[in-house]
């Protein structure tokens, strides 16, 4: 019973694009599922994958009011399980200070026990992972694009890397191509996924405080790396709300 319930969940992920919301509407109306269409299913993918009701299925996502019912991956998905992770996450378009500020955190952190998880986007997401990988630190990219799918292209060399060398996950199938809520929907996460969450640079809308308010929302542990008070900055924004003011790497451990 439950293999035939897991190809059903992953007819319905294939079927619905990964649509939280259009594939529990389908369960809660019964739609009914032909047996030849659950035959050979897993052979429609090209990545490994797991399900909400699998007992590998990560328990931090569980937690969550709209976990994937399908959680498509490359690599080591017990990564997930690590007791230190940490997501830095950041604006697409750093200043030279945010880019230094990122190197320098993740440099510090090498010496700790940890998994760095980001957002393979364009910035800092793709910087955090350039130097995780630089220094032999275990890094996670959350996608908001089909798991066989790297958006942007020019982060292809960092895709394929993550892919061999650490965990690459999505809550959407194969090469679907990434709408704007595709990454809004993707932050939650890497909120969930976290335990601690630290922002590097941010504008005050954006994706980054999309992040942040999802993370607030898990109780998870905020903090912000300062900027220029001259500056209409989303991180000193939320230091003055009480995040936690992150000048080093150790100010994340504590």
């Amino acid at each position: 019973m439950i293999a035939i319930m897991r190809k059903i969940l992953l007819y319905f992920s294939l079927k619905y694009q990964g649509d939280y919301k259009k594939i529990y509407q389908a369960i809660k109306q019964k739609e009914k599922v032909a047996p030849k269409d659950l035959i050979d299913i897993e052979q429609k993918i090209l990545s490994q994958y797991v399900t909400l009701i699998d007992p590998n299925y990560p328990e931090l996502l569980k937690n969550i009011y709209n976990p994937p019912w399908v959680l498509y991956y490359y690599g080591d998905l017990s990564l997930l399980n690590h007791s230190h992770l940490i997501a830095l996450i950041g604006t697409r378009n750093p200043s030279l200070y945010g880019k230094e500020m990122c190197e320098s955190l993740v440099k510090e952190l090498k010496s700790t026990p940890c998994c760095l998880i980001s957002g393979l986007a364009k910035g800092i997401d793709g910087l955090v992972h350039h130097y995780a990988l630089m220094h032999q630190i275990k890094t996670i990219a959350v996608l908001g694009s089909g798991i066989d799918y790297c958006y942007p292209k020019k982060n292809q060399d960092l895709y394929q890397r993550i892919k061999q060398e650490g965990l690459l996950i999505s809550e959407y199938p194969n090469k679907k191509i990434p709408l704007p809520i595709d990454f809004l929907l993707r932050n939650r996460l890497i909120a969930a996924c976290c335990h601690h969450l630290v922002v590097i640079e941010a504008s005050f809308h954006s994706g980054t405080m999309n992040t942040v308010t999802y993370a607030l929302e898990y109780g998870k542990d905020v903090g912000c790396v300062p900027t220029m008070a001259n500056q209409k900055s989303g991180c000193n924004y939320l230091i003055k709300q009480g995040a936690k003011l992150i000048e080093e790497a150790k100010d994340i451990l504590e």
